[in-house]
């Protein structure tokens, strides 16, 4: 009786970190897209630093303040060496994520963002010279194709916001392959990897928002009619970015990584449905289709990882013994990357 008990909370409680992810998930996607088209603040710059600022805040409180978290220890020379190049490229990946919101809808942004996989494996196998299982590229197929039949069915396609997405799947690609030379030793939890990585992307970014946009964001300010609420929004969005961190933490430690992987790509199907119920872009059968297309892909991805993770050394076709310890660098990261 007790083990049912036990088995019963725990599922429960997997579930609970599945929906509370999901939804400051989507929250913080259609609050940057409402910011953009609805309350004409065209500065995705200035949105990420926003983003950063109010994650370092929250970082700080929950590790320092409230000690919710333990913090990880991180040696001074590390912090410039280490952390600062994970930051920049961490900023990158999330600046690139809302610039592409600035000029396409959610529902193609994301499942261009769903192209992450195929990025990484591409990268390894041409930087790293990385060998893969034939079953891997396999399953890269159903993804390519999807995406391919989703961007020529767009109806609101833009090319620059196409590139700033596809850049984006290219600099999440490069934290993840990056992340395991470059932190090596040092076991960032979700809040960890935020405490110590977004004080530098406010610094990288701060700059270049402020030549490119602060004449732009002042000029807002000045002609806004609706101010107040709509700053309450604005750092609104930045609060629901840090406890979307947060809630990968929970989830991350409440599920397991097949059953993540399932729920990440189900969570883009559901951006995709309230995106179009909040905003009514309009999306083509094809396109759908190839956003079906898509997510199949990366759900049957999952499964190959996890099939091939789960072979014993020595298993016919499995991958060769690596050559070096960056052959052993993850094909993407065990769980998904959702950070701010």
């Amino acid at each position: 009786m007790e083990d049912s008990v036990l088995c019963n909370w725990t599922n429960f409680r997997a579930l609970l970190a599945i929906i509370q992810w999901w939804g400051f998930n989507v929250t913080v996607i259609i609050m940057n897209k409402w910011i953009f088209q609805n309350l004409d603040f065209k500065f995705p710059l200035s949105v990420s630093c926003i983003h950063f600022i109010c994650s370092s805040i929250g970082a700080y409180l929950v590790i320092k303040v409230f000690k919710t978290k333990p913090l990880i220890p991180v040696e001074p020379e590390d912090r410039w060496k280490r952390i600062l190049p994970m930051s920049f490229v961490f900023c990158m990946n999330i600046m690139l994520g809302n610039l592409s919101l600035r000029f396409i809808p959610v529902s193609f942004m994301q499942t261009i963002k769903s192209f992450t996989p195929a990025t990484t494996v591409v990268l390894q196998w041409l930087v790293w010279r990385k060998y893969f299982d034939w079953r891997i590229w396999a399953s890269l197929v159903p993804i390519v194709g999807g995406i391919l039949l989703t961007s020529m069915t767009e109806l609101n396609f833009n090319m620059f916001g196409f590139c700033a997405a596809l850049f984006g799947c290219l600099a999440t690609s490069t934290k993840t392959i990056l992340a395991e030379s470059l932190l090596h030793g040092y076991k960032f939890d979700s809040i960890n990897t935020v405490y110590y990585m977004a004080p530098f992307a406010t610094m990288i970014l701060g700059g270049p928002a402020l030549f490119f946009e602060g004449a732009g964001v002042i000029n807002w300010l000045q002609t806004h009619e609706s101010l107040y609420s709509a700053l309450v929004i604005i750092f609104g969005s930045g609060l629901m970015a840090f406890c979307l961190n947060f809630s990968i933490f929970y989830v991350i430690h409440s599920t397991t990584a097949v059953t993540f992987n399932v729920a990440g790509n189900l969570k883009v199907a559901f951006a995709v449905l309230v995106s179009w119920l909040i905003f009514r872009n309009p999306i083509s059968g094809l396109n759908a289709a190839g956003c079906a297309v898509t997510l199949i892909g990366c759900t049957f991805y999952g499964y190959v990882r996890h099939m091939l993770s789960q072979q014993p050394p020595g298993t016919p076709r499995t991958p060769k013994t690596p050559r070096s310890r960056l052959e052993l660098i993850p094909l993407v990261g065990d769980k998904l990357d959702d950070k701010v």
